[in-house]
């Protein structure tokens, strides 16, 4: 058989074996003869012997008609009976565990069905059995009876002996503390104000003939045997302490639903569940739980049962159903209830906890959490499909998956051939999923585990469960058996470090505090090993009854639970977070991917399968469908003559008051290409063009164009030494410029022509159009953009993207002889041409405005105005700046550059077409565009235009999902030929298309993050490397370093973006080689090599700059750096105001710190969440001012929280008492 995964061998015997009673090989033998052949992962974990292999009418084996195999029997044809005492108590003790009739001192408990829940109760038991404490890896390590009970014996042998202290009753007369994983919930209760989010709803279906008054005793039975039941918790010096009421009796409301029927009854069954579950408790009054029965018929009934999570949970809800089923027996029957003693209570543990939990026992789980999750990023990342609130929110909704029989039964054998367990391999699955959706390889997911890991409280009612913060690591592009191997080791750890609560993990950890997502992560993988089952009783039935999940306590929660029909999953979602399809498409992504693990568990991790056929093919080829006829065999000066032909005398071109018609310019252009030829300029020559706004720009275009020639364009406002480069780099034959600007250019040893001043012989040539022998594989132009290297590079683009720009633009921006199209951009940025070839192919008039009148404000609104201008190209940037009002002939805005927010297209969009572009230089100016109407959301960047093709790709080129970034890839007619004397950068970023679909064969890299919306359109997420765009212009922040690293004093040089309420701007953190650099002394020799907005607007000096765990420049940090530098400057300030002594006094108390800063953050502090509570039970008993937890949250420094409290005492004090107030206060001080 090939080596693929949950491997099963079905063999026939050797047909020369002599009888059927001679012996067959047992699967222990053939199992040990495949290891000496094959690798490990090879070794089937099943072997199922058959009489012949099933055929296809082909004659081939029929794999699909092969019958799965019986685990359990598969592998116990070798049956070794225990022989020593220790083996018999474990063979006993597997059996009751294990609920098997028989276990051999050889079989593997983990391959009879065992997972780490069950190992957990194994490694409890072997405590009072053996006197031993063994870990639960050694379980994992040691899986059959043989191999344990050696371990147990030599563990004995040593000595070693129990390190947990036995919990013990304490007084109800003394304070009792509340549990670590009670005090968590407790002040979340006080900082949501009394919400559902950690209601606990299970309700069960009663089917027979139910006894109301026997439930209703076998209720109080329960509540009489667990005091947590009777526990509410109440606030003693703003510290929370549990309260047990002796006696009560708990009321069970009838709902009487007999008269609905059907699909009604349903209906209105379900609402009934949803609105008990969702109806808060006061957890200062008992009881926390709830019931509600409703009669559905004689013989069907449905309890509704809700408890509050911080007094149960999942494990304590099957003890809960176990008792209520004895009890209800016992008092049906009149006989005593089989139950087992309680000698401790669920008070005991949680004080047991807080004194067993000190010292170097704390320290060793304290510090394995801290290595475990050093480098794990605070959030993880998914794509959602709205923005994530400010203040998180838990409504939730729930979409279900089935794995059918055959699969589940793969994965349960990929498990066991791997010395996993199932969890194990769902888990390192689902890691890998959330990686692919995420592009992060830090993966961290919380999972439940059942906490009950001493013997004592294993039949107690409490709140137990710990969470286990499970840190996935996926770099290196391992395989999915390499990461099981890490996913294996990392849960085991796990196991061992089981006992720190995750409440005091965060206390210790101090992660970044935020209200809109919970801290360390925000995905859980649940498998539920132990669900509800089915109950049969004296004439009654207690099953489980399915309600909709209504609550999602996190962004997303993936609950599995093996059935006898396969693996069933639940995906339960923040709906302010996703849609219903988006989530339904990750159970469709999760279910072909476990698929691919299978089918070859030694692929890459990164290149298992992910998307449907159906959604490949919308992907490459649907959504990519663009094809049109357009003039590819024509070049754009062209088109232009074929429109002179058709409107000679129409305006063409007009700069201020001066005009040119068609006609006109296409003679002007012909004598400038005419004579351009006499100085060389052919096919392939390039040209640079350096002139000021004017007319001259439009004809030395066009004239080059004629003649045969790639243009150049040199902005005459760049620093002199990036217009040297610039020349040199591209080597021009020749240089267009003006009289007034020769001064002005570097040194160069470059032939020029002024299209003023030499005008005179230029005019003396023939006007008529001719063949220059140019075709549209030829340059047409080349545009410098940022570089990495700290010099920008050339693009070069040929005539055939600019023909089908042109033929695109004026379909999609409806232009016509009678537009105006302003010409706004700067001629050496690409969006130049396109504003140019919009306009000469449409037959419209192109207006060119003075330099100062293009400046965002009222000089463009007057320009707009007086010019009747139709169709306009800005940055969103430079729309903002402009002044509403009306512009009644302006019929067209495009804008593109940079990301576009959604209020302009609000503000500007009514009544015009608003179209959001997209596209790098390198696929000729546009890619995509999107036609955009009013939304509370970023318009998208659209769809391709026509003849190109965009693929949103991972970083193996696969397609990612709708709604997952990737990074775009360009194909199609505009793509640029590559970069000007950079062949290793071309080679790079220009690859084989490896969807064969591109008219060149290539795909362009942009380096742009982009995902593809479920309509088609795409949204555009920003750049993958440093690369920015900052008022529309595109900036390697790369380049920006390298230049200041040329300064003599400048050591290390990082600049990062920060965005504030005035937009980006770039800030550059200096490490000097001594002392410091003066500010203005950077910024001088910066502006003298880099266009003005490459310049930095802040100057940062530091000693060093931040690392990140790899050694890598923390970016991030730099960012937060900055800011601290601007509001704390590192100075402790001194309180200003009464109130802001009495906040930082309180502070410094409650923190244990000598001196608290007004600018100070408490949780940067060492504050935590009961430390916040304190905090603000403090300033109710100093100031009378009742403030809700999560103000603190909110307002985290001293100064802000100062602001806070002075208006809430002004809100609700009278002036004259609020003056007594703090003229109080001032004595106090």
């Amino acid at each position: 058989m090939k080596g693929l995964t949950g491997l099963v061998l079905r063999h026939t015997p050797n047909s020369q074996l002599p009888t059927p009673n001679s012996q067959l090989p047992t699967p222990n033998s053939l199992r040990d003869y495949l290891k000496q052949k094959l690798p490990a992962y090879m070794v089937p974990g099943a072997f199922v012997y058959l009489e012949s292999m099933p055929l296809t009418p082909n004659g081939k084996v029929d794999r699909k008609a092969l019958p799965l195999p019986d685990l359990d029997l598969s592998l116990r044809t070798d049956f070794v009976a225990p022989s020593t005492p220790t083996q018999e108590a474990l063979a006993t003790l597997w059996q009751e565990i294990l609920h098997l009739p028989q276990v051999g001192i050889r079989d593997n408990f983990f391959e009879l069905g065992g997972h780490s829940l069950l190992a957990t109760q194994v490694i409890i038991r072997l405590r009072p059995l053996f006197g031993v404490e063994l870990p639960l890896r050694r379980l994992f390590e040691s899986p059959t009876i043989s191999e344990l009970s050696e371990l147990i014996e030599a563990t004995q042998a040593t000595g070693a002996g129990l390190d947990r202290s036995p919990i013990l009753p304490v007084s109800r007369a003394e304070k009792l503390p509340l549990s670590f994983a009670q005090s968590r919930l407790w002040f979340l209760d006080r900082l949501e104000g009394g919400s559902a989010t950690y209601n606990m709803p299970e309700p069960l279906q009663l089917t027979g003939d139910l006894d109301i008054a026997a439930l209703e005793l076998a209720v109080e039975g329960i509540l009489q045997r667990h005091e947590v039941l009777r526990t509410s918790f109440e606030t003693i010096e703003g510290e929370p302490v549990q309260v047990i009421s002796s006696n009560f009796q708990i009321a069970m409301p009838f709902v009487d639903l007999q008269h609905l029927s059907g699909e009604a009854q349903s209906t209105r069954l379900q609402e009934l569940a949803v609105e008990e579950s969702q109806q808060p408790f006061d957890l200062a009054v008992p009881p926390l739980l709830r019931f509600t029965l409703v009669r559905l018929g004689l013989e069907s009934h449905v309890l509704l049962v809700t408890m509050h999570h911080i007094i149960s949970d999942g494990w304590s809800m099957g003890i809960f159903v176990d008792e209520l089923s004895e009890l209800y027996r016992a008092i049906c029957t009149e006989t005593p209830a089989q139950l087992p003693g309680l000698p401790i209570q669920y008070a005991d543990f949680a004080q047991w906890q807080r004194k067993w939990l000190t010292g170097d026992v704390l320290q060793s789980q304290v510090d394995y959490w801290k290595q475990q999750l050093a480098t794990a990023p605070p959030l993880l990342e998914l794509p959602t499909d709205r923005p994530r609130p400010s203040m998180q929110t838990f409504r939730g909704g729930t979409t279900s998956f089935y794995l059918d029989r055959e699969l589940t039964q793969q994965l349960k054998l990929l498990s066991q051939n791997s010395g996993a367990t199932l969890f194990m391999t769902l888990l390192a699955a689902f890691a890998t999923l959330l990686s692919r959706y995420s592009r992060q390889e830090d993966i961290v997911i919380g999972s439940p585990i059942a906490n009950r890991n001493h013997s004592g409280i294993e039949s107690l009612i409490g709140f137990f469960v710990n969470t286990l913060v499970l840190h996935t690591k996926l770099e290196g592009d391992p395989t999915f058996t390499e990461l099981l191997d890490r996913v294996r080791e990392m849960t085991l750890g796990a196991y061992e470090h089981q006992d720190l609560p995750f409440e005091k993990l965060v206390e210790e950890l101090q992660p970044q505090r935020s209200l809109s997502y919970t801290p360390l992560f925000q995905v859980m993988f649940v498998l539920q090993n132990a669900p509800l089952s089915k109950l049969d009783l004296p004439d009654l039935t207690i099953s489980p009854f399915k309600m909709e999940h209504v609550t999602a306590r996190f962004d997303l929660t993936l609950q599995m639970e093996e059935t006898a029909a396969g693996l069933t999953g639940e995906l339960i979602y923040n709906r302010d977070l996703f849609d219903a399809t988006t989530i339904e498409r990750m159970a469709s992504h999760l279910e072909i991917l476990l698929a691919g693990i299978v089918a070859n568990p030694q692929q890459q991790v990164a290149k298992l399968p992910l998307i449907s056929s159906a959604e490949r093919q919308q992907l490459l080829i649907d959504w990519n469908d663009t094809q049109v006829d357009y003039p590819q065999d024509k070049c754009f000066h062209e088109l232009f003559e074929a429109q002179v032909e058709r409107t000679p005398d129409a305006i063409a071109v007009q700069f201020e008051d001066a005009k040119l018609t068609y006609r006109e310019l296409n003679d002007r252009s012909n004598q400038l290409a005419r004579y351009l030829q006499t100085l060389g300029v052919k096919p392939e020559v390039l040209v640079g063009i350096c002139v000021e706004r004017s007319l001259d720009t439009i004809v030395g275009l066009l004239g080059v164009f004629k003649a045969g020639g790639a243009y150049v364009p040199l902005d005459p406002a760049y620093p002199a030494d990036r217009l040297s480069f610039m020349l040199s780099d591209s080597q021009v034959a020749l240089l267009l410029t003006q009289q007034k600007l020769l001064a002005g250019l570097p040194d160069c040893d470059v032939p020029i022509l002024r299209l003023d001043a030499d005008w005179g012989d230029i005019e003396s040539k023939d006007r008529s159009n001719f063949d220059s022998g140019v075709r549209f594989n030829n340059l047409a132009y080349v545009i410098y953009t940022s570089g990495s290297t700290g010099k920008p590079k050339g693009v070069l683009v040929q005539h055939q993207g600019l023909c089908n720009l042109a033929q695109a633009h004026v379909r999609i921006f409806d232009a016509h002889p009678d537009s105006r199209v302003l010409q706004f951009a700067s001629f050496s940025f690409d969006a130049s041409i396109a504003e140019v070839v919009l306009s000469l192919y449409a037959g419209a008039t192109l207006y060119l405005g003075a330099r100062e009148s293009l400046i965002p404000g009222t000089g463009l609104m007057r320009l707009l105005l007086d010019r009747k201008i139709s169709h306009v190209t800005l940055s969103p940037s430079a729309l903002a700046a402009m002044p509403s009002g009306e512009y009644p002939d302006l019929r067209t805005i495009t804008v593109a550059g940079e990301a576009c927010p959604p209020d302009l297209v609000a503000q500007w969009g009514r009544g015009r077409q608003f179209i959001n572009g997209y596209g790098p230089t390198e696929s000729t100016v546009c890619t995509t565009t999107a036609i955009c109407k009013d939304s509370d959301t970023a318009p998208p960047i659209g769809r391709p235009m026509d003849n190109l093709q965009v693929y949103i790709l991972d970083r193996h080129l696969q397609p990612v999902p709708i709604g997952v970034a990737g990074e775009l890839h360009v194909g199609g007619a505009g793509l640029a030929r590559g970069y000007l004397n950079r062949a290793d950068l071309t080679a790079e970023k220009f690859i084989p298309n490896p969807f064969g679909r591109d008219y060149s064969g290539r795909l362009y890299k942009t380096g742009d993050l982009a995902r593809y919306l479920p309509d088609g359109n795409i949204e555009f997420l920003g750049r993958i490397d440093q690369q920015v765009k900052i008022r529309g212009f595109r900036i390697e922040l790369g380049e920006i370093e390298a230049v200041l690293s040329l300064h003599p004093q400048v050591r290390e040089a990082v600049v990062v973006v920060r965005v504030d309420p005035t937009g980006k701007r770039l800030v550059a953190y200096i490490v000097p080689k001594s002392g410091t650099i003066a500010t203005g002394e950077l910024r001088s020799f910066v502006a003298d090599k880099l266009a003005e907005f490459m310049v930095p607007s802040a100057f940062v000096m530091m000693e060093s700059l931040p690392l990140t765990p790899n050694g890598k420049i923390d970016r991030k940090a730099l960012a937060n750096l900055e800011q601290a530098h601007s509001e704390l400057d590192s100075i402790i300030v001194a309180p200003r105001t009464p109130v802001e002594e009495v906040l930082a006094g309180i502070w410094a108390e409650v923190l244990g710190v000598e001196r608290v800063g007004i600018h100070h953050n408490f949780f940067e502090l060492g504050g935590h969440s009961l430390l916040a509570t304190q905090v603000v039970s403090r300033i109710h008993d100093a100031l009378g001012v009742e403030l809700p937890l999560r103000t603190l949250f909110e307002r985290q420094t001293v100064a802000d929280l100062g602001e806070v409290v002075v208006e809430y005492l002004a809100a609700e004090t009278e002036d004259d008492e609020m003056a007594r107030i703090l003229a109080e206060l001032e004595e106090m001080d």
